[in-house]
């Protein structure tokens, strides 16, 4: 049985004849005060995702179309001569009835609500809405890919070891995050950055312990399956000599995974801090 409910065109509060930059639009405007682990934020991101997408809109266009043509032909009906009409004429009846958001979009906004809040905030500024929409449609309806889901998964056990350190194990901590990374990253990037901590971190006593709070992976290429790219959001308590209560940073870090044989590499990493 059908339910009446809110159309994508209704969440973002455009006409259904509404053009690509009208709705580009209205998703900018909508979502420039929240802040982007809003669930209202979500919802208006896959609603731009579904309605910037010619074939995606297509296809959703077709899908609500028959409880909008059901409801004008009800309305066009006449009325049958028991009084009908008079029974209904004070009757309140909504501008359009539209069918509520398919039960597989549903399915497809948990699975991904945390993908498009990934893709809004990369490299630290409000993305272009063909950037959610690359995002969101990188997925099936009810899953992510089996290798991207992988990539996702070591994503998140890599980016702890090495974003974290702890003045008194540098060596122990090295170590440990070496197993996470391409000898490429290893060698040009996280090793000579390891030792701007090993010649600072024993004097400030700093102790960084890195938690994942989200992640999603915003690119993933079917034809180049064996790298991805995954943005995750982490908090970074901190203490050091000057301030033993920790001090909480959340940060988002886009990883760059490669995969090399059975396992999934960091190959390149970039943190910046949220809010900047």
């Amino acid at each position: 049985m059908r339910t009446q409910g809110p159309t994508w065109y209704d969440v973002l509060g455009v006409d259904p004849d509404a053009s690509t930059e009208e709705i580009r639009t209205a998703w900018r405007t909508a979502t420039a005060d929240l802040d982007p682990t809003d669930r209202r934020f979500a919802s208006l991101s896959e609603a731009a995702a579904v309605l910037l997408d010619q074939e995606r809109r297509a296809a959703y266009d077709r899908d609500i179309a028959p409880e909008e043509d059901a409801q004008g032909a009800a309305e066009d009906a006449p009325a049958d001569e028991t009084g009908d009409a008079a029974d209904t004429a004070g009757a309140e009846t909504p501008a359009r009835r539209t069918r509520a958001v398919p039960a597989w979009q549903l399915v497809a906004l948990a699975v991904t609500a945390v993908l498009l809040v990934a893709a809004a905030t990369l490299v630290a500024r409000m993305p272009q809405a063909e950037e959610v929409v690359e995002a969101s449609t990188s997925y099936g309806p009810n899953r992510v890919e089996e290798p991207a889901s992988q990539a996702q998964a070591a994503a998140e056990r890599a980016v702890v070891p090495i974003l974290s350190y702890n003045h008194a194990t540098l060596d122990a901590d090295q170590a440990e995050a070496h197993r996470y990374m391409t000898d490429d990253y290893r060698e040009q990037d996280y090793d000579p950055l390891f030792e701007v901590i090993r010649d600072n971190a024993p004097g400030t006593q700093t102790v960084v312990e890195t938690t994942v709070v989200h992640s999603g992976v915003v690119r993933w290429d079917p034809d180049s399956p064996d790298r991805a790219q995954v943005l995750l959001f982490v908090d970074r308590p901190t203490t050091n000599a000057q301030n033993t209560e920790p001090l909480v940073y959340p940060d988002q870090v886009t990883v760059t995974m490669l995969r090399q044989g059975e396992e999934w590499l960091v190959d390149d990493l970039l943190t910046t801090p949220v809010g900047e």
